[in-house]
């Protein structure tokens, strides 16, 4: 197993990098970059997505201080009519003036030693701002990932006991629709139905929390977390579940027909017996290992619509913002963390198939 273990954590290296080359070189060849968004900004054609220049990055920070003179060309959009040293300037602090080769190289080398460097356009260290985001995301994952196994397992096993039975065609109906809308369609659904829009004005619309979440009990801290939690994790799990709902049943069902089931029914073993005392272990191994995978799922990339829609200050809107301003120092640290994580937990997911079933040993198949 250790040598197995080996070579998977040696092939996550060219993994990475060609993840990071891939993702690389789309971006040079993407309009509107960080240079881009000064200009527009400055000569008034940009909103307000690059609102927070400050030090940036580079040598020179306060760049709006410039005076931008002159009648010249230049290979920017929008950047005629702006002094070519501004220019010069602006391309140095966000380290447009060097080759994309060497850019990418000492991309790679300050991400090797985890160094992901300064936003362009906040006041902060990469790392300092995903690691604050990162609460409300893997708040959202958590709960996410238990509310859908804890209403999946059961459903599940109960569909795969009364597979064919009106209560199977009937649930498996709403979990096939549930499945076909997506997240954040239910999403704005709750909220004109629920949170001020139409009809009832129940729930809070953003965050959360309150506004007076320190003045409150531990208590009412709780009931005032939950409460804000409500619709954004209503609407995640209705389009979550059924996956994991429908795979739940298919394990049952082909572990159920099964001889060993057969022989124990036959020596007179109660059918709670059978089921979860010789078929719950074997079906759910599918289930259960795949369960870091669905956490990291819920916690990237599950939550990045549902957290825009309600203002849900996480990694999702982070990364969000981050690609409409260009902030490239952000968009590739995330990418490279969340890479990194993902390749990490899909070696955690085999090794839990090992966990489960010791039968399974990957040191006798190839990687």
């Amino acid at each position: 197993m250790g040598a197995y273990i080996l070579r998977r954590i040696l092939l996550m290296i060219p993994t990475l990098l060609g993840i990071m080359a891939i993702s690389f070189a789309v971006v040079q060849f993407a309009p509107g970059g960080p240079v881009e968004q000064v200009i527009a900004k400055l000569t008034g054609q940009g909103g307000d997505s690059s609102d927070r220049i400050s030090g940036g990055s580079g040598a020179d920070a306060g760049v709006t201080n410039f005076d931008a003179s002159g009648v010249t060309s230049s290979k920017y959009r929008g950047a005629q009519g702006l002094d070519p040293e501004f220019i010069a300037k602006l391309e140095k602090q966000f380290g447009f003036d060097k080759p994309p080769l060497e850019r990418f190289g000492l991309m790679l080398w300050n991400y090797a030693r985890f160094d992901f460097g300064q936003s362009y356009f906040r006041d902060i260290g990469v790392l300092d701002l995903i690691l604050e985001k990162m609460p409300v995301s893997i708040s959202l994952g958590i709960w996410l990932t238990l509310i859908s196994y804890l209403i999946s397992i059961p459903l599940g096993i109960r569909k795969a006991v009364k597979d064919g039975s009106t209560f199977d065609t009937w649930t498996s109906g709403i979990i096939i629709i549930g499945y076909a809308i997506p997240a954040f369609l239910f999403a704005i659904l709750l909220m004109v139905l629920f949170a001020g829009g139409s009809f009832f004005d129940w729930f809070p619309l953003r965050g959360l929390t309150s506004d007076n979440w320190d003045q409150l009990s531990w208590g009412g801290k709780i009931l005032d977390y939950f409460w804000h939690l409500a619709l954004p994790m209503t609407a995640m799990v209705l389009s979550q579940f059924a996956v994991l709902t429908l795979l739940t049943k298919n394990s049952f069902l082909d572990e159920i027909r099964k001889q060993y089931v057969v022989t124990a029914r036959a020596k007179g073993l109660t059918e709670r017996s059978v089921l979860y005392g010789h078929v719950f272990r074997n079906a759910m191994l599918i289930v259960v290992a795949g369960f870091p995978g669905a956490f990291i799922s819920a916690f990237f990339t599950g939550s990045l619509l549902i957290e825009n829609i309600f203002s849900l200050d996480g990694l999702g809107l982070l990364g969000y913002k981050s690609i409409l301003d260009r902030d490239y120092p952000v968009v590739f640290a995330n990418l490279y963390i969340f890479s990194l994580i993902g390749l990490f937990v899909s070696l955690l997911s085999d090794l839990t198939y090992t966990w489960i079933d010791p039968r399974i040993d990957f040191e006798r198949r190839d990687v």
